[in-house]
């Protein structure tokens, strides 16, 4: 199967992005528009429905329009996957912990046309229910000082959410009605951190307690699989350090250089094994419909650098200097364990999305920093 299936562009359907509230009270969520919704400014439709079943007739259906379930879809990577899908003609059902805060990251006046369901947590089942594709993004953020309690939830976040979304597929009695793919994220971390080895797909985990959050994340996706008899095909998106302007690692970085006060973190010789998150996006979406995509993939890209030739880089694209860096002290004061993150890096490498043929819009970091500060 190509690679330009999966993200190539569709028409966008006539109607306006849709916020379906499935904690309001109205009727069936439908892709047209339906009784109970409302007009708002620039002609975008809000509606308000009771539950969040999916439209059963799949018929009606254009062959290769995916409904997608997304948790975490309020985040980095999250918020520009919706937007990919529905610019594509997709509908997408967005598994929330809070309506609220979703609206507030997915504003339909800034979100291409198309149908966008809100569903709180005690829906999801009914929202998966339908779905064609489900992508698994949800997790609380890791780049924060760690102690036990913070420990536990970066873990919790993570397994239990995925539970959710595994129990809920494998509780699809009807098979026309069960999502066939749940592409989940991962990470790099599974690895653990070297200076030396080079990891890919085939590699083993590491030991560390990074390690254990992604082994334990897997193996609760892995179990649709297992709980669906093979029907329901599970991809784990280990995704490297996703770059982007406004935010990420980089959104971080970025201000301390216009600064004239960047440089490398800690003595810059850790591996920092990266990915542009419109690489990231499409490498989700390609998950999504390429059969031959199963189990662990690794969203890096093909030219890992070290973490003096990120900032040596960056400093060139800005026109700023590269020349104070964050001693070692200051980040284990400041995040104490969490400091690993960024004092310890791997090299991984993208095997089996070379394999497939799948070509990085962005492959080296001077093409994606000269994409990011100049856009």
């Amino acid at each position: 199967m190509s690679f330009a299936r999966g993200c190539s562009s569709m028409s966008s359907p006539s109607f306006s992005s849709s916020f379906v509230d499935s904690s309001s009270s109205s009727s069936h969520v439908s892709s047209r528009r339906t009784r109970g919704t409302r007009r708002l400014k620039g002609g975008v439709l809000v509606a308000s429905f009771s539950d969040a079943k999916a439209k059963d007739d799949k018929e009606e259906e254009s062959e290769n329009k995916m409904v997608v379930s997304i948790t975490g879809a309020t985040g980095f990577v999250g918020t520009k996957l919706v937007e990919s899908l529905l610019k594509d003609g997709h509908e997408v059902r967005v598994l929330t912990r809070s309506i609220k805060q979703a609206k507030k990251k997915l504003k339909p006046e800034t979100l291409p046309k198309g149908t966008l369901l809100l569903i709180e947590p005690t829906k999801w089942p009914l929202g998966i229910k339908g779905s064609t594709h489900v992508v698994n993004l949800a997790g609380e953020p890791i780049s924060t000082r760690w102690d036990e309690n913070v420990k536990k939830e970066i873990m919790n976040s993570r397994v239990k959410a995925t539970e959710a979304v595994v129990s809920a597929i494998a509780n699809v009695k009807e098979e026309s009605k069960r999502p066939k793919v749940l592409v989940t994220a991962s990470a790099i971390g599974y690895y653990g951190t070297s200076d030396e080895e080079t990891f890919d797909e085939s590699s083993n985990s590491g030991k560390d307690y990074l390690s254990s959050v992604c082994l334990a994340w897997e193996k609760a996706a892995k179990k649709a699989e297992e709980m669906t008899n093979g029907e329901t095909r599970v991809v784990f998106v280990r995704l490297g350090i996703v770059l982007d302007r406004d935010g990420g690692a980089l959104g971080k970085m970025l201000p301390t250089f216009q600064l004239f006060m960047g440089g490398p973190i800690g003595d810059g010789g850790q591996w920092f094994s990266w990915i542009h998150r419109k690489d990231a996006v499409k490498i989700i979406r390609e998950s999504l419909v390429n059969e031959e995509l199963k189990g662990a993939i690794n969203a890096t890209a093909p030219f890992p650098v070290k973490m003096r030739d990120l900032t040596n880089s960056l400093g060139k694209e800005l026109g700023r200097p590269s020349w104070m860096p964050v001693p070692d002290f200051a980040l284990q004061a400041l995040l104490g364990e969490g400091s690993s993150l960024v004092l310890q890096g791997q090299k991984v490498l993208p095997k089996e999305l070379l394999r497939e043929g799948y070509r990085f819009e962005y492959e080296t970091i001077t093409d994606a920093l000269n994409e990011i500060v100049n856009e």
